[in-house]
């Protein structure tokens, strides 16, 4: 830390103060400022006028040149899952606080302070942060790996900005009451507030004069980590290099870059560093804030306390339909959180007089993909059998729709007797309902409509794609010449959507694909999703029938595997296509399709004889 630059800037902004003044805002003893009015005079860097005042002289201006900063740089690439449903339809730093954007509103106070060159590392929702470019000049930097990974890699996807320059790094949705931005700092530092009693927050330990010594999560009555951090170019030629190491080495996907420093300031780099241990860690100082400074709301309940307007309306579509739903302002939805994201919804759980729903809201793409108001007909025709989840709303133009949350129930397990036959016995009573709706779910035309998005948006990446096409084409064929039966059909009763209740009973929910098919395409659609060898399929359908399957039913099980993993390989490529990542589910499902096809013409299948699939799932045990 630099204390006489710190002096200096202090006399820009403020030449009337007192020397007592000046140790209150500088934070020191009055001694010390003695010293440092001596030093800084003696030097020539301040001079004093006949009333009194002190002012920066031309050689202050000079020797305050190194610390100008040069810009800021704010991370903004992020979903802010705690702040759902509002950030599933704007980021977190465009929600407004008090009436103003909080990016903006920090962009504000860095032009007061003379701070023009900003960029902003953008991801989620991207588009949103578009007109700032005209608003403010600020310029925008992507960060491709925003929906994988954490701050870390957003700080090395923007070290070009950072490298060699003197940089604010902020947070787009913190919230500052007062503005503490400066065309001069004297020293790279971190904001901190103090807490008091037990948190969970970062915390740090500090000599007297301000260097952060040690950093440790949690504590007590604590100092920590909260708000801006200010990058000198001395403090990024030494820490970016060391965070490209971290960048680079599996395991640190989830950090926040804060991680890199922590580790290095205690000493403790060993694990992620593949070359020596590095020098001793550079200077980074803690910067004291008030109470009622700095604010990192952390979700919804927060910002309502601050910002009364959230309290009964958040100018989001989602809470205003569960306020109109359950005729209660929005104040009295509480304990708001992020379920875990499906493949093709986002959704989240929130309460209402104690008693638990979950808000479901496509997800992007899905308008392309599911027809709601088949779906919605599909719910009405069920709903006299009682094995749905309890629907309180549905929309059958949009898709939204509110339904019970069960608390202390559990998914089937795809590896348990027990729960795959009571699984079975609530299909078979399904099909055996001969239930109807005027809509079918058609192999052939899905196959090809999945065909044609991904198509139509990035191509279809598999090398032997046209080969493999032409046998499902085959598989096709075979079954329409079998004449199969039709019933109403789930066509996604995976364990996922069998939920048992904490009185035992069972539910199939998330009825989006359901249409008129063949029964077997559900024994199908659950054997691959739960990743079944083909030889597992069939114990399965044994349990679905009661009896052993004869050679036709053999036959249709694994075709129709075949199918629904080439099926279900297309739908993620096409959502891929779209920017969503499901890891291996893309070539697991493709496997299906090829093994499948292979099994059904190697003379391999006889009457009474399981198939057997042995390069999917090697190490996988025989289900029962």
């Amino acid at each position: 830390m630099n204390r006489q630059a710190l002096l200096c800037r202090t006399l820009l902004k403020h030449p009337e103060m007192t020397q007592r003044d000046l140790a209150n805002k500088l934070n020191v003893s009055l001694g010390t400022v003695n010293s440092l009015l001596k030093e800084c005079t003696l030097s020539g860097y301040i001079a004093q006028e006949s009333n009194g005042q002190r002012y920066v002289t031309d050689e202050g201006h000079a020797f305050l040149s190194p610390f100008k900063v040069d810009g800021a740089l704010f991370i903004a690439a992020g979903f802010g899952s705690r702040f759902v449903p509002l950030t599933y339809e704007m980021p977190k730093g465009l929600l407004e606080v008090q009436g103003e954007r909080m990016i903006e509103r920090q962009i504000r106070q860095l032009n007061e302070a003379g701070i023009y060159d900003i960029t902003i590392v953008v991801g989620y929702l991207k588009e949103k942060f578009e007109y700032l470019i005209d608003k403010y000049n600020v310029s925008l930097l992507y960060n491709p790996e925003y929906a994988c990974k954490n701050t870390l890699a957003t700080i090395y996807h923007a070290r070009s900005v950072l490298q060699g320059r003197n940089m604010y790094v902020l947070s787009s949705d913190n919230w500052m009451r007062e503005n503490m931005f400066h065309s001069y700092e004297w020293g790279p530092w971190y904001s901190s507030v103090h807490v008091l009693g037990e948190t969970s927050e970062w915390c740090l330990s500090y000599n007297k004069r301000g260097l952060i010594t040690n950093i440790h999560i949690g504590g007590h009555d604590a100092w920590v980590m909260y708000g801006p951090a200010f990058f000198s170019r001395e403090f990024s030629d030494a820490f970016l290099p060391v965070l490209g190491e971290y960048y680079h080495q599996p395991g640190t996907e989830q950090f926040y870059w804060e991680q890199v420093y922590m580790d290095w300031v205690n000493a403790d780099t060993s694990k992620y560093l593949s070359s020596s241990q590095p020098t001793k860690a550079p200077a980074f100082y803690i910067n004291c804030q008030p109470d009622n400074q700095v604010y990192e709301f952390e979700n919804l309940e927060e910002l309502r306390q601050f910002d009364v307007q959230y309290k009964n309306r958040s100018n989001n579509q989602a809470m205003a339909l569960v306020s109109s739903v359950f005729d209660v302002p929005e104040s009295e939805i509480t304990h708001i959180r992020c379920l875990k994201a499906g493949m093709t919804n986002k959704s989240f759980l929130f309460q209402i007089h104690n008693r638990s729903y979950i808000c479901r809201i496509p997800g992007p793409g899905t308008e392309a993909l599911i027809n709601r108001k088949e779906e919605k007909a599909v719910y009405d025709t069920v709903a006299p059998l009682g094995i749905t989840e309890h629907v309180l709303y549905f929309n059958g133009d949009t898709g939204y729709k509110i339904s019970e949350f069960y608390e202390h129930a559990r998914t089937a397990d795809s590896r348990s007797k027990e729960d795959m036959e009571r699984s079975m016995a609530l299909i078979r009573r399904l099909h055996q309902a001969a239930l109807t709706v005027e809509h079918e779910f058609n192999l052939r035309q899905k196959i090809q409509f999945y065909e044609s998005l991904c198509l139509s948006h990035g191509g279809i990446p598999f090398e032997d794609y046209s080969e493999v096409s032409g046998w499902m084409s085959c598989l096709l064929a075979e079954i329409q010449h079998r004449n199969r039966p039709k019933t109403l059909c789930h066509i996604d009763p995976v364990v996922d959507n069998l939920l048992i209740l904490e009185d035992g009973s069972l539910k199939l929910i998330d009825w989006e694909y359901a249409g008129m098919a063949d029964p077997l395409l559900d024994i199908a659609m659950c054997s691959v999703y739960s990743y079944y060898s083909f030889e597992d399929a069939l114990c399965l359908l044994e349990i679905y029938l009661e009896r052993t399957p004869d050679e036709e039913e053999q036959f249709i099980l694994t075709a129709y595997m075949a199918l629904s993993g080439f099926l279900w390989s297309l739908w993620a490529i096409y959502k891929s296509n779209l920017g969503e990542e499901f890891g291996e589910y893309t070539i697991t499902m493709y496997r299906y399709a090829k093994q499948g096809f292979r099994l059904l013409h190697s003379d391999t299948i006889h009457a009474g004889q399981l198939i057997r699939c042995a390069d999917l799932h090697k190490q996988q045990p025989a289900l029962f």
